[in-house]
């Protein structure tokens, strides 16, 4: 979401936010608010000292910590072979039946079904739905199919009846104090509260939305996420839902069986089914077809899948992090993206800023990069002079934490001694690159001269940083945000030597 605007529409503007902003940091009118939103959740002071700041919109703009009221309910047996069994949880859905799988297990009950019935938290509030078991399962009396719970309401699964109640939990966020998690560097007050919001919601295993702009670490907050969470020792998949060619995403979300299109030579899993019992993230989520969001919501509240293919329903077991650098609300105004998946992903939201609105950071950023022991063992020690070190501070990183890690590559190639200094910064950086006429061919058909200038783009690009990368695939996937088959794909298209690129 593109922060706290006014202009959000009713239905959004209701959900609670939350913005966290340095101490020292008030935004302008130019400027945009960083934040940190949950779904559904409150922002509340903990140090009576300090003033909220409350927009048009109810914004609570907050400078050092935050309370964030979580959503969970309990589920008490108070009838029934299993009475007093008891289970509080922050799932998304929770499964009620005999068998050791469940969430609530009834293990005395000879009368419920092994998967009884389950609840489900939607937009709505917290749905009841049947599992088709043989007995039944009872809402206040009524045997249902689905309904939706309320506080006191009594369940009935076998023999056991179950009591339901919502419960809010206040979970403190306050700045963390190391300043570093997960390959990520930031002593500003944005990004410490960030690193203390990710080790309080990595184990209550909710769905996140990650939210910025291109080159500001959304993969490296998810990350975070997988390792600070129980599902550390799972897979974490990665899937870039904007680098894979639109007729062959559904088969990389959820897999395909033999013959099932032109290629198919055998039966492959998807990113799903590889990701089960870890964590699955799922990069440029904005850029998903728009066919192809009713089926992941699908995935999302059933979890299961259906191979490309297939009829066989395969069920998997993972916590979802997605990403993306569009404004979500704006694509579900402008009808290219669905709210309710959206309200599905977005149990947790968070923003993360631009690295020209936390400028102080660049710094500790690159002195984290140059104590690197293999960075060290390639280049010697480094450091960066007051000018150069100037001059990086007030350029405008469009490209962000990513354009700096490269800008550090490019200098470590052009720089001998233990110095860097300005002449050692590229061009764009030092402010003496102009700009340049497109080189096109004003001959050929709009359509071909756009082709021949996006071919040039990409032949250069990918060269330019393979060369940087020692021709290292891996490496070069990381640093310009490709996928890794993406990088190939080219490698192969440009016929560009990799091997002659690596260091004799």
């Amino acid at each position: 979401m593109a922060g706290c605007e006014e202009g959000s529409e009713k239905r959004f503007a209701s959900r609670p936010r939350i913005c966290i902003l340095s101490a020292a940091f008030m935004p302008t009118k130019e400027q945009h608010q960083d934040e940190i939103m949950t779904s559904p959740g409150e922002a509340a002071y903990l140090d009576p000292m300090e003033e909220a700041h409350i927009t048009a919109t109810h914004t609570l703009v907050v400078e050092n910590r935050t309370t964030l009221k979580l959503r969970k309910c309990r589920l008490t047996v108070s009838a029934g072979p299993d009475t007093g069994k008891e289970l509080v949880s922050d799932k998304e859905r929770i499964r009620i039946g005999a068998h050791s799988s469940n969430d609530l297990v009834l293990a005395e009950d000879r009368t419920a079904s092994r998967h009884h019935s389950e609840i489900q938290y939607t937009e709505r509030g917290y749905l009841l739905i049947d599992l088709n078991s043989t007995n039944g399962t009872y809402l206040d009396g009524r045997r249902i199919e689905r309904a939706y719970l309320s506080t006191g309401s009594q369940v009935r699964a076998g023999s056991s009846t179950l009591t339901f109640a919502p419960i809010d939990e206040e979970v403190t966020v306050e700045p963390d104090r190391d300043g570093q998690l997960g390959g990520m560097v930031g002593q500003s007050v944005k990004m410490r509260q960030i690193f203390g919001l990710i080790k309080k919601i990595a184990p209550m295993d909710v769905s996140v939305i990650i939210q910025g702009e291109t080159g500001t670490g959304k993969e490296l907050v998810a990350r975070a996420i997988h390792e600070n969470s129980s599902r550390r020792k799972g897979p974490f998949v990665v899937l870039d839902c904007g680098a894979i060619p639109p007729n062959l995403i559904e088969s990389e979300l959820f897999g395909h069986e033999k013959g099932a299109f032109t290629g198919a030579v055998s039966s492959r899993p998807g990113a799903f089914e590889r990701a089960d019992h870890g964590t699955i993230f799922l990069d440029e989520m904005g850029e998903l077809r728009l066919d192809l969001q009713p089926k992941l919501l699908r995935v999302l509240e059933n979890r299961e899948v259906r191979r490309v293919g297939g009829n066989e329903v395969i069920e998997v077991e993972v916590r979802v992090i997605a990403a993306t650098n569009r404004d979500l609300v704006k694509e579900i105004q402008a009808g290219n993206f669905r709210e309710d998946l959206y309200f599905r992903l977005s149990v947790i939201n968070i923003q993360l800023p631009p690295l020209r609105q936390r400028r102080d950071d660049i710094p500790h950023i690159l002195r984290s990069s140059l104590s690197d022991p293999e960075l060290v063992a390639k280049h010697g020690r480094k450091r960066f002079s007051p000018g150069a070190l100037s001059m990086l501070m007030a350029y405008p990183w469009p490209g962000n934490v990513r354009e700096l890690i490269n800008v550090l590559s490019h200098v470590l190639t052009f720089s001998d001694g233990e110095e860097i200094d300005v002449p050692h910064l590229p061009a764009r950086v030092q402010g003496q690159q102009k700009d340049q006429p497109l080189p096109f061919n004003e001959h050929l058909s709009f359509k071909d001269a756009k082709e021949q200038l996006l071919e040039n783009f990409e032949r250069e690009y990918i060269g330019q940083v393979l060369r940087r990368c020692d021709g290292n695939i891996s490496r070069a996937a990381r640093e310009s945000g490709l996928h890794r088959k993406s990088i190939e794909r080219l490698v192969k298209k440009y016929q560009l030597d990799t091997r002659s690129m690596k260091p004799r």
